[in-house]
């Protein structure tokens, strides 16, 4: 027996800016890089999203609007997104990899982070503690 369709809200703190009923499949990119197909039937998920196009489909056909970072909410077939608004695609010009937090990791992947190993323990201090 096939799913309902979803429905679809996106939400700021002042308004609901989409509420879509009748909705064959939902596309966002998520904060880990990668983004996710979201279709009748999909489980349970809460996952942080990017700033970036909101697409989806329904009757009228395909959809897509341009959203600021946020909380992607999917519980039974609502699909909620809560964001603080919609982005500019000046927002959306600026590199992924320039992402705040991407820099500091792959550093401490490389092992530039400034810490330490001392003597035989192996135990790592930062910079600077002594």
């Amino acid at each position: 027996m096939p799913f309902p369709p979803l429905q679809l809200t996106v939400q700021t703190p002042r308004q609901i800016v989409l509420d879509a009923a009748d909705v064959r499949w939902v596309q966002a990119q998520l904060a880990d890089g990668g983004g996710i197909g979201i279709w009748p039937g999909h489980a349970p998920l809460l996952a942080e999203t990017v700033a970036g196009p909101l697409r989806y489909a329904d009757d009228s056909g395909e959809h897509e609007l341009l959203l600021r970072a946020g909380i992607l909410r999917i519980v039974a077939q609502q699909v909620t997104i809560y964001t603080t608004g919609s982005a500019s695609a000046r927002e959306l010009e600026r590199p992924r990899d320039l992402r705040p937090g991407k820099h500091r990791l792959a550093a401490a992947l490389s092992g530039q982070t400034g810490r330490q190993e001392h003597g035989a323990t192996g135990l790592a201090t930062e910079s600077g503690d002594e």
